[in-house]
């Protein structure tokens, strides 16, 4: 087998190939959150688009090209596991196409919503710690964000609202005037300051106004409601959101590149794709208030505020080991126990959302992520089947995306009857080299 051979070099070569200095930074299987993180911050390791160039794959790969091709997918990046082993990580078309360079695995994209799964693995993080309870209250003077900026509410309902509800999307609030993460303009106005926004004004801005329905009596997707779990990371944790995610959930599995991202095209992160919009698109003001007319893509949206509910970039790579880490099986070291996993993935009621996840069915779990420039997909199936999917061009389709690719995916994973026995994890010398046998959970 072509892809035999090229491991065995691989192996023997060693870390010369990647050029990261992660490679000798061991993972940690302890997950604990007085890790310490490397004074120099290395990056992920990075796979090449050459490590699965492998027959096994061709069907799957005629399929996604086909694919791009027929919606106008700029790039593209792709990874697949199977019982905890990393069996297939290759990019597709360019992450510039004005310099040609094309996707190679390590490229990060913005993931949009997938960011939601990020911050509930987080808020999961505390709650295993001791550190909160999922009924602990939001607001009101016994609430975690009791700050005296948040004590001045319409609504007294607002007391009501739990973790547990801002993780299932039945806090109170609806899009019915907007939603209020794509808002910035009119928020500003409100509240009588200049743009940009931050966080505690869109905060401020909606207990100003009354809920939508009374917490926990229904469920509304809601960008808002994970904005907020970020302050509660922050606040309960006593670090900024962003470190606190990157400290006790990424360096632990030797995730050292995800971040979150920039809103301007000079904001770029090392590595990271270029975004496209659909050829007839539309532009906005820019989110700072500079009066400067930009496209969506670079300016229209605030990565920042968007946060916790949609600002992370990601490789596939590095979001397959952050699946597979929470996937509840036993062929990868997990992070969370057992408990952590059912609450996340089992809705409190009926038609409610689960935590973090788009989506649980009888045979898989699913997180989506849709932004202007960008469509994520992370599924996990029963069969110990993961994989992750994530383009750098905006489609008018929207969040209907999602469904195609689940399609092209599912029917090229169909095809393939003799799965590899490699692991491109082992790869990794920052897996590799340290790798004890998978925690069990009970």
């Amino acid at each position: 087998m072509r892809l035999l051979l090229k491991t065995t070099i691989a192996v023997v070569v060693g870390a010369s190939l990647w050029g990261s200095t992660a490679l000798f930074y061991p993972m940690s299987d302890s997950f604990g959150s007085d890790f310490t993180p490397p004074k120099n911050k290395p990056t992920s390791f990075h796979l090449s688009n050459f490590y699965s160039d492998s027959e096994e794959f061709e069907y799957l790969e005629k399929q996604i090209n086909r694919f791009i091709h027929r919606e106008n997918i700029v790039g593209a990046s792709v990874a697949i596991a199977k019982d905890g082993q990393l069996l297939y990580a290759k990019g597709f078309g360019y992450a510039d196409k004005e310099s040609h360079d094309l996707v190679q695995p390590y490229n990060l994209f913005r993931v949009a919503s997938v960011s939601k799964l990020i911050t509930a693995i987080g808020v999961m993080k505390l709650y295993e710690a001791g550190q909160l309870s999922l009924d602990d209250k939001v607001f009101g003077l016994n609430g975690i964000l009791n700050d005296t900026i948040y004590l001045n509410y319409k609504d007294k309902r607002v007391e009501d609202i739990t973790v547990r509800h801002l993780l299932e999307h039945s806090g109170g609030w609806t899009t019915r005037w907007g939603d209020q993460m794509f808002m910035p303009t009119t928020i500003a106005k409100k509240l009588n300051k200049s743009l940009p926004i931050n966080e505690s004004d869109i905060i401020q801005f909606v207990l100003d106004k009354r809920l939508h329905f009374t917490p926990g009596q229904s469920s509304y997707y809601s960008n808002l409601g994970f904005m907020i779990l970020g302050q509660v990371i922050a606040k309960v944790s006593g670090l900024d959101y962003e470190k606190y995610i990157q400290t006790n959930v990424l360096y632990p599995l030797g995730i050292y590149d995800m971040q979150i991202g920039g809103s301007h095209r000079n904001e770029r992160a090392e590595s990271e794709v270029i975004y496209y919009e659909p050829d007839l698109t539309f532009f906005v003001d820019d989110y700072t208030g500079t009066g400067e007319q930009v496209l969506r893509t670079y300016g229209g949206n605030d990565m920042h505020t968007l946060g916790a509910a949609g600002g992370w970039i990601a490789s596939t790579t590095d979001l397959m080991k952050l699946m597979l880490s929470i996937d509840g099986f036993n062929t990868f070291p997990n992070m969370l126990n057992r408990e952590s996993i059912h609450i996340m993935t089992t809705p409190s009621n009926p038609g409610y959302s689960p935590l973090g996840w788009r989506r649980i069915t009888s045979n898989s779990w699913v997180r989506t992520g849709t932004l202007a420039g960008t469509s994520a997909l992370l599924v996990r199936r029963d069969d110990g089947i993961s994989y992750v999917f994530l383009t750098n061009t905006g489609n008018w389709k929207g969040p209907a995306l999602a469904s195609d690719i689940t399609r092209v995916m599912e029917n090229g994973i169909k095809k393939i009857k003799d799965w590899p026995e490699y692991n491109l994890f082992e790869m990794d010398h920052t897996w590799a080299s340290n790798r004890k046998r998978p925690q069990v959970i009970y």
